[in-house]
């Protein structure tokens, strides 16, 4: 069981603010997953609550991918505030699971670590 974030590397966020929506799309993942699916959680927390953190290069190619996720495991789509860096409703991230690794995989094994 993991967890990973997909954050877009075009928006060359300031570490803080990276970190924030991290941090978001990881705790977003994590209300939807023990909501729908709370047996998951618990295997994933037994686990280590592992979590993995991915770039992909623009909000095109992270959109593209959600949509493809979406179909077979859970995934948040995460927008930004507006009221720092970014102008609000931007699109920064997602978060994929906590799920099956082989599930997450699937979609997410030729992104680049952060």
């Amino acid at each position: 069981m993991k967890q990973v974030i997909v954050i877009r590397k075009d928006l060359k966020l300031g570490k803080g603010k990276l970190a924030a929506h991290i941090a978001h799309a990881s705790l977003a993942g994590y209300k939807l997953i023990k909501k729908t699916h709370p047996k998951i959680v618990k295997e994933w927390e037994r686990g280590g609550e592992k979590k993995i953190v991915v770039k992909i290069e623009t909000e095109n190619a992270l959109v593209e991918l959600y949509e493809r996720v979406k179909r077979t495991v859970p995934v948040v789509l995460i927008r930004d505030a507006g009221l720092t860096q970014i102008p609000a409703g931007t699109i920064t991230c997602i978060a994929i699971g906590p799920w099956r690794d082989e599930e997450i995989d699937e979609f997410t094994k030729n992104l680049k670590l952060l």
